[in-house]
């Protein structure tokens, strides 16, 4: 049986760790040429790359950020120059405002710092994706990551700041599939309790809780959100834009 992603070249925003990595290093199982960006974790994206060569796939790393349009554009052009082409772009780069340094900041700063990384830089790198993916002859795929409580509402400052970023993407996402259908499809991954650098910090009787409230009984790991994006990278996908894959064990559904 054929890999799922063989002969494609896939670019992921932000894959030096968490959810990003482990797309990366699926796509890279999966039969695909990888190119993956940092902004600051160099290090973390060399691991990556190192593990993408291991498993007999091309890789490239590009330092980007993505809250500048200058960034973005070159990132397109560094990306096909290394790869030949992109099939898929996995939009995936995402402000920090839970651990960290961003942690201590005021709630405005935070929402500056949402707005212009997760809403912002995917808005600008998806009309990037979608001006290259939109020439090529079999078009290509376009991968937005959301949060699965947009839909339901979560309380608290810091989900309310979350939640008004990634509820953007998630409608910004539908409107750009209607606008690149039928050369480009659009899809959006709405991860969960995910056991990211978040988890590691949040002590037990909270983790257990978050588990037993979680019809699956568990945490989410960064595979299983990687499995939802090669699927949908992936000609089994084909039929299936301006779609929305919740990876949270069910709490929302």
């Amino acid at each position: 049986m054929a890999a799922p992603l063989a002969g494609r070249r896939v670019l992921i925003t932000g894959a030096s760790s968490g959810i990003g990595r482990a797309i990366a290093l699926a796509s890279a199982r999966a039969g695909a040429d990888v190119a993956l960006t940092y902004r600051v974790n160099e290090d973390g994206a060399r691991d990556v790359e190192r593990q993408i060569l291991a498993a007999g796939r091309r890789a490239a790393v590009i330092q980007a950020d993505v809250t500048e349009q200058l960034s973005v554009h070159a990132l397109g052009q560094a990306a096909r120059q290394a790869l030949g082409r992109i099939d898929v772009w996995v939009n995936n780069a995402g402000a920090d405002i839970l651990t960290g340094p961003a942690a201590a900041l005021p709630d405005v700063a935070k929402l500056d710092l949402l707005l212009g990384v997760d809403l912002r830089g995917t808005m600008l790198a998806s009309w990037q994706a979608a001006g290259i993916l939109g020439t090529q002859a079999e078009g290509g795929v376009i991968i937005n990551m959301s949060w699965d409580h947009v839909l339901t509402g979560m309380a608290g400052r810091n989900s309310e700041l979350f939640a008004a970023a990634k509820g953007g993407v998630l409608a910004f996402s539908k409107s750009l599939a209607r606008s690149l259908a039928p050369r480009v499809r659009v899809n959006v991954i709405a991860p969960g309790w995910i056991e990211t650098s978040f988890a590691a910090g949040v002590d037990e009787l909270r983790r257990r809780a978050i588990a037993d409230s979680t019809p699956l009984k568990r945490w989410g790991t960064p595979d299983d959100v990687a499995g939802a994006a090669v699927f949908l990278a992936s000609p089994a996908a084909a039929f299936l834009t301006g779609q929305t894959i919740f990876v949270g064990g069910g709490v929302v559904m």
